[in-house]
């Protein structure tokens, strides 16, 4: 793999005069609204994104060299200075077959809250805490449609290990995570190959997807250590683990059902966990042309206490779609640990400004979070975000 992908680079850079450019350019402006937790922290951010895309085709569209690139600069989180491959790769379509070879990003699931089945890429820890973010993954992606189902083979070619925040930086855990002392179950680490399949079909107004996964878990594990000054540190360990998975939506009028599934297994224990709910959309409320969608999900899983963020709790929220020319949506939502109370309350909106501009904006609160609580490390961390994008 890391022979082929300088070629698939030479190859579009080579066609440049038939390449259609694409992207945006993004400033963001992070405010928090409390106390830094730790000195060093800061109160306010800002930063500056470059997401370009290049894309060639040819042979009746039956073949395509993508190039996505993400860079970051920012001016206060030393580890939010970096620069990844999103996409660089080569899809090949030939009747009922499909091939994409190269460093791709892959979604699985229909949940809200969160997302369970989801394991092909590593998140990009230091660009949110939603996981919506994925660094590009090294792989070859074959697919098979039929009537009777579409079949998913992929080859994960190494592991990318992601970025963590730097000590000033919020939003981060307890410790800082030192990454040079990143431990790996797999004697191969990061060059382990990792495999996996997924099934998709429907039957009438229900699709389902079944996957399984085998290979270097995307979510570490850590253990407290000390860094070259004897500072104390967080070590990440990637163990190895398989995972069986099945994501489910069903729609039935104006509800819209949603499951996703997982059994997971590493040597440190096996867990099952779900999460499940519905979303009901009100159309053109108040005779206006707002659709109004409400959600309810339920996440559980069986692991020891608060091993996870997602152990017994309760999601709700609203999504707002105005259906106007600017394309503008609000979705809120709020998560209640039923165990402790901690709760978590979120807001996202975009719009777009003209044809070309895009405003976003987030809001993050935590509240009542308990000390035992994963999420303790956030509890200061309320913050306001917003983004102005150009696209291009």
């Amino acid at each position: 793999m890391r022979t082929l992908l300088p070629w698939l680079l030479v190859a579009a850079v080579s066609t440049v005069q038939a390449v259609e450019f694409s992207g945006n350019v993004a400033t963001e402006l992070l405010l928090f609204t409390e106390t830094e937790r730790i000195a060093e922290q800061f109160d306010e951010n800002l930063t500056i994104s470059f997401q370009p895309k290049l894309s060639r085709s040819w042979n009746n569209r039956n073949d395509e060299i993508v190039v996505e690139l993400f860079m970051r600069l920012d001016r206060r989180d030393d580890n939010r200075n970096h620069a990844d491959v999103r996409e660089l790769k080569w899809l090949h379509v030939d009747a009922n077959q499909e091939w994409r070879v190269g460093i791709d990003s892959v979604f699985w699931g229909v949940t809200e809250s969160q997302h369970l089945v989801d394991v092909i890429n590593s998140i990009d820890q230091v660009e949110g805490i939603d996981g919506e973010d994925k660094l590009g993954q090294p792989m070859i992606h074959y697919t098979n449609i039929q009537d009777y189902g579409v079949f998913h083979v992929f080859i994960l070619t190494g592991f990318r290990e992601p970025t963590f925040h730097s000590p000033e930086g919020r939003l981060r855990l307890p410790l800082a995570v030192d990454e040079d002392q990143a431990q790996f179950e797999s004697s191969d680490e990061e060059e382990h190959i990792d495999y996996a399949l997924r099934y998709a079909h429907y039957i009438g107004d229900t699709e389902f997807g079944l996957s399984l996964f085998d290979g270097t878990s995307r979510d570490p594990e850590f253990s407290q250590g000390l860094d070259d000054d004897n500072q104390p540190v967080l070590i990440p360990f990637y163990p190895q683990m398989t995972q069986f998975g099945l994501d489910l939506q069903s729609i039935i009028g104006d509800w819209m059902w949603k499951l996703e599934l997982i059994h997971r297994d590493q040597d440190s224990g096996s867990f099952t966990a779900t999460t499940t709910g519905f979303e009901y959309t009100f159309y053109g409320i108040l005779e206006s042309a707002v659709d109004l969608g409400t959600l309810l999900e339920y996440s559980y899983e069986d692991r020891d206490e608060n091993a996870g963020v997602f152990d017994n709790d309760l999601f709700a929220g609203l999504r707002f779609a105005f259906n106007d020319v600017q394309s503008s949506e609000i979705l809120a939502g709020m998560i209640v640990d039923t165990d402790n109370q901690s709760r978590t309350f979120r807001v996202e909106a975009n719009r777009r400004l003209g044809d070309s501009w895009k405003l976003t904006g987030e809001l993050q609160f935590f509240s009542n979070i308990d000390a035992d609580d994963p999420l303790s490390a956030y509890a200061q961390d309320d913050f306001i975000l917003l983004e102005l994008a150009r696209y291009f």
